[in-house]
């Protein structure tokens, strides 16, 4: 794959057609920019869409105006607040990062990508983001939008996710830097507006694309044939059972451990039912089945079967795990919680208040 037009030339017609038609408003965006704005922002934006980001970033720079308001909160305040956004070891790197540059490195962020690298949770595509956006560096980024971008351009037909793309794809972006770093933070920002906005995954408008000229998959009448899909594999489903402990007043929860899918949020009494606690002839006659939900991962797909179990004792439920605490209602949904313990809950408190005498059939989620 080689470069289809002068580095220089690509850069400044992709910064140009930025200043007049790409994005100016997102609320991370500023002059000067603001690294910790950035920085939160460019860890959100991971594997998530601008769309989902902006709602969480308005309330995340509410509640933590800057780095030290970060740094000073617990690790449950954070992925409370994160709650949803989902690939929970983004909150817990976001929150070690914090910690890392207010109390050990002065509340400066390095100026390198190099060094930005080294931080928890900050890969190289992201170090460059903030590095070139906020410094000036000469860094280029490989976010998902880059890639499919480049991907055209080159008409590269490595499949999607394959580390040979990754490697050819680093060189393209690499060698269409522009020369001068003061450009860095507007051809940042173009690269990532035009697979936002213009070389779309579907229906992408080349007929306002600044650089379709330089483009193999446009002149080749092709642009759906790239990226290449990645090698399809079947997708693994998992049953999950989860025993939802409550009264009209609280609900019974238990917190993860530290490692996981679901890194120290909070699940009901997960249930195996290839090993039923002791004493589970107590209480499986009071379970009611009310709803069934779905929800995907990155490598598999989840069915979760959810029951009710009525429980107005201050005592956890005969046969429950150790761990399993009560919150009131309020209380439990506003714990860090998984975005399928969040719809559940939300979904069943309703319910709960209304009766006195168990929980009414409700449908699935």
């Amino acid at each position: 794959m080689a470069v289809s037009a002068k580095p220089t030339a690509f850069a400044q017609r992709l910064i140009g057609w930025q200043r007049r038609h790409g994005r100016h408003e997102l609320p991370w965006q500023g002059q000067p920019a603001d690294p910790y704005r950035v920085w939160l922002s460019e860890i959100m934006l991971q594997q998530t869409q601008v769309t989902t980001v902006i709602d969480y970033f308005d309330r995340f720079i509410k509640r933590f105006p800057n780095l030290q308001a970060l740094a000073r909160a617990t690790e449950q305040e954070v992925l409370a607040l994160w709650s949803g956004l989902g690939y929970y070891h983004r909150a817990r790197n976001l929150h070690a990062c914090a910690r890392e540059i207010a109390f050990h490195r002065a509340g400066r962020f390095p100026e390198s990508a190099q060094a930005l690298a080294a931080l928890p949770g900050i890969g190289p595509s992201t170090a460059a983001a903030i590095a070139s956006t906020v410094f000036g560096e000469r860094a280029a980024i490989l976010d998902g939008n880059v890639k499919r971008v480049l991907a055209r351009l080159t008409c590269a037909e490595q499949p999607w996710g394959s580390p040979a793309l990754e490697r050819a794809l680093w060189k393209q972006a690499d060698d269409r830097l522009p020369k001068r770093s003061s450009d860095m933070p507007a051809y940042t920002q173009a690269i990532m507006d035009l697979g936002a906005l213009i070389c779309r995954p579907k229906a992408p408008q080349c007929g306002r694309c600044p650089v379709a000229s330089d483009c193999q998959a446009h002149r080749r009448g092709q642009v759906d044939r790239y990226p290449v899909p990645r090698i399809k594999r079947a997708v693994p489903q998992r049953q999950l059972y989860w025993a939802v402990c409550s009264s009209a007043q609280s609900v019974w929860l238990m917190q993860q451990p530290s490692a996981g899918i679901w890194p120290s949020l909070w699940l009901p009494w997960t249930i195996d039912p290839d090993a039923l606690p002791r004493n589970w002839d107590k209480t499986i006659t009071a379970l009611q089945h009310v709803i069934e939900v779905r929800h995907s991962l990155t490598h598999y797909r989840m069915l979760i079967s959810v029951a009710m179990l009525r429980h107005d004792g201050d005592q956890a439920p005969a046969g429950a795990p150790e761990g399993l605490k009560p919150f009131g209602w309020a209380e439990a949904l506003s714990l860090p919680l998984p975005a399928p313990v969040k719809r559940v809950l939300a979904r069943l408190y309703p319910v709960a208040r209304a009766t006195d005498g168990g929980p009414r059939r409700s449908k699935p989620a």
